[in-house]
């Protein structure tokens, strides 16, 4: 089953040509899951082919307008292309208020029914569950409420061996062995174990998500041996005290955090406009977590 990330926007607060505010989209299976939404994020799920229709959740870490400024016009679009199906919503306080003046002014009156579930951002707790995922927030420190998120799948079905299948099964007992059952005894055979036919259960992966914040290194066992974590790396290792006074990373801290959690991969994003040349940073992240790339936009990477 597809588990799979697209970076639709990589920039901090003010954007650059080439780079658009923060915005993301995990597609497990047949469903995506848009992760923040700044300004512009529709005309970016335009150009990589994303539809909204098929989006089950959005999940929005913060306040800041680089993080949620798109996501007015992103409802507007799907309520004008005739969407029915209910969205789930989760995010900090207030974001519900926000869009209830929005559409209270402009006189919108959605097609479809968007269900708002705000967060604790202090907490690390189950947000949102579906058949595939369960999500998670993560404590982030930041200038007002934030929150990362965990996305964790859940665990597989074994897949069956046909090497290992007898002759003869009929389609409703491979059904039953597909999903997991044990066949009983019968004329034809005597009982056959979904374990005997089956490989072992693909490892389920987990997606970690670090929106702004400052350095916190606290943080790592919550994402232990994660496969992926996006990390934001507003600032090159020099102006670590500017990150600070922002309370923002560097390419340096995040590299330290994903090493000291043991994960998989990193990812570096939301890049401050000073930044023309982004090999700096990864420069600087590699040198202390070799697997590290830069979640420029248009990248995708599938776990």
């Amino acid at each position: 089953m597809t588990f799979e990330l697209k970076i639709l926007g990589s920039a901090s607060a003010t954007p650059t040509v080439g780079r658009h505010p923060t915005a993301q989209v995990l597609t497990v299976g047949t469903s995506h899951y848009l992760i923040d939404c700044g300004e512009g994020t529709q005309w970016q799920m335009l150009e990589y082919r994303v539809r909204p229709h098929h989006l089950r959740a959005i999940f929005i870490s913060h306040l800041h307008g680089d993080h949620f400024f798109g996501l007015f016009g992103l409802l507007g679009t799907m309520h004008l292309q005739g969407r029915t199906l209910p969205l789930c919503l989760i995010g900090p306080p207030g974001l519900d208020e926000v869009l209830v003046t929005q559409a209270r002014v402009s006189g919108l009156q959605l097609n479809f029914q968007v269900e708002f579930t705000a967060i604790d951002t202090e907490a690390h707790a189950v947000v949102y569950e579906d058949e595939v995922l369960s999500v998670r927030t993560l404590p982030m420190r930041h200038r007002i409420p934030c929150a990362g998120y965990l996305f964790e799948e859940k665990p597989r079905r074994a897949n069956l061996l046909k090497e290992k299948l007898p002759a003869g099964l009929t389609p409703a007992q491979l059904a039953r062995l597909a999903q997991g059952d044990d066949l009983p005894p019968d004329e034809q055979q005597p009982g056959l174990r979904h374990a005997d036919v089956a490989g072992p259960a693909p490892t389920p992966r987990r997606y970690a998500f670090f929106s702004d914040t400052l350095y916190t290194p606290e943080l790592a066992p919550l994402i232990a041996g994660a496969n992926l974590l996006y990390h934001e790396a507003t600032f090159l290792d020099e102006m670590r005290e500017r990150a600070t006074q922002t309370h923002h990373s560097t390419a340096r801290q995040a590299a330290l955090l994903a090493r000291a959690a043991g994960v998989q991969q990193l990812l570096l994003g939301h890049f401050s406009s000073r930044y023309k040349s982004l090999e700096p940073l990864l420069t600087q992240a590699q040198e202390v977590f070799s697997d590290t790339a830069l979640a420029t936009e248009g990248l995708t990477v599938q776990l």
